[in-house]
């Protein structure tokens, strides 16, 4: 299917002065083409000066980009990763040579590293180097010039990839080093070839800083630049044609980049597989039980068993406890502290600190790489430069694992989740449910003590997320550390779970197994989440007396003044048209608001004045029969026997 280009016709106003800033930047390249003599192009090119100016050019470029690799790789990172006083003034600094002069930056080189500069006495008397009028002066010059286009450019790069990748590969267990070379530097080639080949072109064509500090000696300091301003005393053809030598290597690096400044990824040539379809739910081949001494089952050690305790300050205040193999929900609203609470555990926020033991190790003064807690984020944050089975191995690997045996184990744990045929694709060649399948098993892989994971399947489908689930509920069975996983689904909540976390503000506001916390939820936020309309209040000799305003008839007694939190089930919430006679003791009219579908059902909010929100779930055909629409007038009712209390 074609895509539909819309071209919007620029103003006049605009259009003209960018025309002629156009034809400004375009004349003197024109004028270089036009006075070229070609036909002595070949002789001017290959005059002993010229190819000995040239040489010289590019050995002094490629030192220059070999030193502003080695300086400005890791200053950029620096200014990318790290927060520190000061920021804003090495920023400057590095982008004070491209506006500074650059016969002026000559002179601020020579007053601090020439013979009477500050530190060239110390290099002649201690080590016998000479920087001016020597090819090392040549370099440095255009070392100074030319670093701050790699430094800005991979800067750029560092800013717009997320961190999350480098925090998923240290809690796999790599160093802050090998999580730079392995993901950071890999992820951010685009910007690194761009950054270089604009560092290298401008330390080819550096002629100010050179002539200053380093001189004009032929065979020493003459680079190409200089031999143009020499022939254009005497030998202006030769000049032009040098020039424009010059001025192709220029264009040929600009056009090889693209527009690729700040690392923005191209396309490459040739079309990647198309991501796999996720499979139909229902169990793998890899999933089922392996015959006894067969399969990847066998293969893989006995990982031991790690109780957990934590205690966290902070924003999080709490503490918590768990047996080995013990699955924990965390449930929250936005801004409960859920994920700040994986944060804390694998020691990447200081919005709150955890004093962690697993088993009889305290790991609370050892970085995330070493703590051996294991994190899945939301999205999986699979290094999309590895393959599947790469990504699975990469733990293994980062604790000295030999690779053979990190790939066979890697590959046994893709097999168990059932993604073992994928493992030689890359993860933009993998659905949603086959890349959080091979994020799992990345984390299981790492032999983790502690495993977390960030709403692993919020991305998912409804029919591959129950896939994911169940395979997850199996593989969980058999983790001898405790999983902590976050998640706003109550069907995860309770199906995975052995203990629900609740948390509000950061504190623990239920902690209970799922059964408790679906009969007995103690905050409206979950309630609701559960699916069952909440309604919070104050006991009182009529029944509850709601925080919104009404009043509550219920069964249950409660000490007058009791905080409490009425429950009542969708179910239990009878909808007419017209005012209900009988037993009903809580009888409210209201507007339909809205009408969803939930299985077979439907479920319809209503509106009132006299009470909170309520939501009522009802057969399509009672729906029908009563003529439910959204904005119709409607009376609810509620029977006091069907709400249930919990006490705050």
């Amino acid at each position: 299917m074609s895509r539909i280009r819309t071209r919007t016709r620029p103003p006049v106003t605009l259009a003209l002065p960018a025309l002629l800033a156009v034809a400004f930047l375009l004349l003197p390249l024109i004028g270089i083409l036009v006075r070229t003599r070609w036909s002595e192009l070949g002789t001017h090119l290959t005059s002993p000066g010229v190819v000995e100016a040239l040489r010289l050019s590019l050995l002094v470029s490629s030192w220059a980009l070999v030193l502003s690799l080695l300086l400005g790789v890791p200053l950029a990172w620096l200014l990318a990763r790290v927060e520190f006083k000061g920021k804003a003034l090495v920023r400057s600094l590095v982008l004070l040579p491209m506006v500074l002069p650059p016969t002026v930056g000559g002179v601020a080189l020579l007053l601090g590293f020439g013979r009477r500069g500050l530190l060239g006495p110390w290099l002649e008397e201690t080590f016998g180097i000479t920087l001016p009028f020597h090819t090392s002066g040549a370099v440095l010059a255009a070392t100074f010039v030319a670093m701050p286009f790699l430094v800005i450019s991979l800067e750029g790069a560092l800013g717009g990839l997320r961190q999350s990748y480098e925090e998923t590969a240290a809690s796999l267990g790599a160093p802050p080093v090998r999580v730079f070379f392995t993901v950071t530097l890999p992820m951010v080639a685009p910007g690194l070839v761009a950054g270089a080949a604009l560092t290298w072109a401008r330390a080819l064509g550096e002629f100010g800083a050179t002539i200053t500090f380093a001189g004009n000696l032929p065979g020493t300091t003459q680079t190409l630049p200089l031999q143009v301003y020499l022939l254009l005393q005497d030998r202006p053809e030769a000049a032009t044609s040098v020039s424009l030598l010059l001025l192709a290597i220029a264009m040929g690096v600009l056009i090889a980049l693209r527009g690729r400044w700040t690392g923005t990824p191209v396309a490459r040539g040739g079309a990647a597989p198309p991501p796999v379809a996720d499979e139909a739910p229902g169990p793998h081949p890899a999933d089922a039980p392996a015959p006894a001494g067969h399969g990847p089952r066998q293969t893989l050690p006995d990982r031991g068993h790690w109780p957990l305790h934590a205690t966290v300050t902070g924003f999080n205040q709490l503490v918590l406890d768990a047996e080995p193999g013990t699955t924990i929900a965390v449930v929250g609203e936005n801004g409960a502290g859920k994920t700040t609470l994986l944060r804390a555990l694998l020691g990447l926020t200081p919005r709150a600190h955890a004093e962690l033991r697993l088993g009889d190790t305290d790991v609370t003064a050892l970085p995330p790489h070493r703590r051996q807690v294991a994190w899945v984020p939301q999205d999986g944050a699979l290094f999309p430069h590895l393959t599947a089975e790469a990504n699975t191995a990469y733990g293994l690997r980062a604790r000295r694992v030999p690779r053979a045996e990190a790939r066979r184990e890697a590959r046994a744990w893709l097999d168990r989740l059932g993604v073992g045929h994928l493992a030689h694709r890359k993860p933009a060649q993998l659905s949603g449910g086959q890349a959080q399948r091979v994020a799992l098993a990345r984390a299981l892989a790492a032999r983790p003590r502690l495993l977390l994971l960030d709403e692993p399947l919020a991305a998912l489908d409804q029919t591959t997320r129950a896939h994911v689930r169940h395979t997850l509920r199996t593989h969980l069975a058999g983790f001898g550390g405790v999983c902590l996983i976050v998640t706003h689904d109550p069907v995860e909540a309770v199906s995975l779970a052995d203990r629900v976390l609740v948390l509000a503000d950061g504190r623990t506001l239920q902690d209970a197994p799922p059964s408790e916390v679906t009969r007995h939820p103690r905050s409206p936020w979950v309630a609701r989440m559960l699916g069952r309309n909440a309604w919070s209040g104050t006991a009182s000799a009529e029944g509850l007396a709601l925080a919104g305003g009404g009043r509550l008839v219920v069964a249950e007694a409660l000490p007058e003044g009791a905080e409490a939190l009425a429950i009542i089930a969708p179910e239990a919430v009878s909808v007419h048209r017209n005012r209900p006679d009988g037993s009903p003791r809580n009888v409210w009219p209201g507007t339909v608001r809205e009408i969803t579908a939930v299985g077979s059902r439907l479920r319809v909010l209503v509106a009132s004045a006299r009470a909170p929100d309520l939501v009522a779930e009802i057969t399509p055909e009672a729906a029908a029969e009563l003529g439910i629409v959204d904005g119709a007038e409607v009376w609810t009712s509620v029977k006091a026997t069907e709400v249930t209390l919990v006490r705050l």
